[in-house]
């Protein structure tokens, strides 16, 4: 167990404990307010965020960043993290083993962040921390309770690039995590 945010990065920043570790350039730790009380959590980090440290910062970023200012947030209200803190080759999905060898650094951010909210984007996310048969084209936009933590899984906002179609979907998901959000906390304000 970490005391904080920061000692937990230096000590992620050190981790070589699977292949994926040896490809990249920059760690992606995470990004946002340690306090909040909502969590995205992705799959693992891109082209853009290994080159440049941070989550999300690509197209699908941009994305991302609409999808909250439709609900009021911005990224300095929010904690955005993935699966895998290290770029897998050629944006391939992380496997097994690599999330299973990572998932200690995303757990000890939960325990430090403890947010009321997780989001998952996209069906990596989802299969390994709602469900092993999660369905995000089926079951996105829905709420389950996990460790007397919200959980939802939504679309990747790269897939959502990719399928224009699933977008208004998508939208009706982050007025779900508004609806959400403003039930579990009371600095919430998105009018």
């Amino acid at each position: 167990m970490y005391a904080s945010m920061e000692a937990l990065q230096a000590e992620c920043l050190n981790c070589h404990k699977c292949r994926l570790a040896d490809t990249r350039k920059n760690l992606v730790f995470g990004v946002g307010n340690p306090q909040a009380s909502l969590l995205f959590v992705g799959e693992g980090p891109g082209e853009q965020e290994d080159l440049q440290g941070e989550p999300f910062v690509g197209p699908s970023g941009q994305l991302l960043d609409k999808l909250l200012a439709a609900i009021a947030l911005e990224r300095k209200d929010v904690y955005i993290a993935n699966i895998v803190k290290c770029r897998p080759p050629r944006n391939r999905d992380p496997q097994d083993d690599e999330q299973d060898l990572c998932i200690q650094w995303l757990r000890e951010q939960t325990r430090l962040i403890r947010p009321q909210m997780i989001v998952c984007l996209g069906r990596v996310a989802a299969l390994r921390l709602i469900s092993p048969d999660f369905r995000v084209t089926r079951q996105h936009g829905q709420f389950v309770q996990k460790g007397g933590i919200w959980m939802m899984g939504t679309f990747h906002p790269a897939a959502l690039l990719r399928n224009a179609s699933n977008k208004p979907a998508a939208f009706d998901d982050f007025l779900a995590i508004r609806e959400k959000l403003m039930e579990l906390d009371p600095n919430y304000r998105p009018f």
